[in-house]
């Protein structure tokens, strides 16, 4: 079996499986709301697990009903690129070898003219552990879409070719949000308390906003503008995949930055945001 290794190294998600499940069985306890409501599309960020793995987690449990094939569709693709397509037989994870599926991946590559995702990226590899724990019998999927309109219908296609091979399918879609300040080049409102609570509620909610609009256009726009998502081409690709497949409204699930938990005494000066959306099936 052609197995796809793990690339990331150790500190960005537990390497030891009960560690694994003690983290995520710890941050998706008390979760009943979203399971009495559970998606077959979710948005998920992909930082290190100390960072951003309970917000993830919730994205993953969101997920619901007799999903045989996950989609974890990834990004930090700029426009112009092809969807990227694992060509491996499985991935590896700390939970056990996960299965590729690689009737869906064939009908998808000839639709969408993909090619072979060659390279090391976080976006995808992340949430492998968080897949593999939460759907052990499911396979996977696994791709990365470009920032243009053209992953919305993507996202469609999807859909359309896993009903057309029977394999009921849900899509995780991963993306982070605003990387602010000077270890990303991006401090338009300067540093403190005042530029985490523009990040908050101005510049990461507009994008939120406009992923629970619906409209595909306005989060590709707000991304570029705004500098508000390092991976817009996945949460197209969940759009569209949800709008394909008639699912309600999105819901925002959790919010928060990586420097939540911070003292106010502590220095703020370079932070991310992240959020679980979910859309209900």
């Amino acid at each position: 079996m052609n197995l796809r290794e793990s690339f990331l190294p150790v500190g960005w998600y537990p390497r030891d499986s009960g560690e694994i499940s003690r983290f995520l069985s710890g941050t998706t306890q008390g979760m009943g709301s979203d399971k009495s409501h559970p998606s077959l599309a979710a948005i998920a960020p992909h930082a290190g697990w100390r960072y951003s793995g309970k917000i993830a987690a919730r994205a993953a449990a969101s997920l619901g009903g007799a999903i045989e094939t996950l989609v974890v569709i990834g990004g930090h693709l700029p426009a112009g690129y092809p969807p990227l397509f694992a060509m491996e037989d499985a991935v590896s994870t700390p939970l056990g070898a996960m299965a590729i599926n690689a009737a869906l991946r064939t009908a998808l590559i000839k639709e969408l003219d993909g090619k072979e995702d060659r390279y090391p990226d976080n976006t995808v590899e992340v949430l492998l552990p968080m897949a593999r724990f939460f759907f052990p019998q499911a396979s996977l999927l696994w791709l990365r879409l470009p920032a243009e309109l053209s992953s919305f219908d993507a996202g469609k296609a999807i859909a359309a070719a896993a009903e057309h091979l029977g394999h009921a399918a849900a899509v995780l879609a991963s993306t982070d949000l605003t990387h602010y300040g000077s270890h990303y080049d991006f401090s338009p409102k300067g540093t403190g308390p005042d530029a985490l609570r523009w990040v908050k509620e101005v510049n990461d909610r507009r994008f939120i906003d406009a992923a629970l609009s619906g409209d595909p256009a306005a989060v590709l726009e707000r991304a570029q503008a705004d500098s508000s998502s390092c991976s817009a081409g996945a949460v197209l690709g969940a759009m569209g995949f949800a709008a394909a497949k008639g699912l309600g409204s999105a819901r925002l699930l959790e919010y928060g930055t990586s420097v939540d938990g911070a003292s106010a005494d502590d220095e703020i000066d370079s932070f991310v945001g992240y959020a679980a959306i979910a859309w209900e099936a």
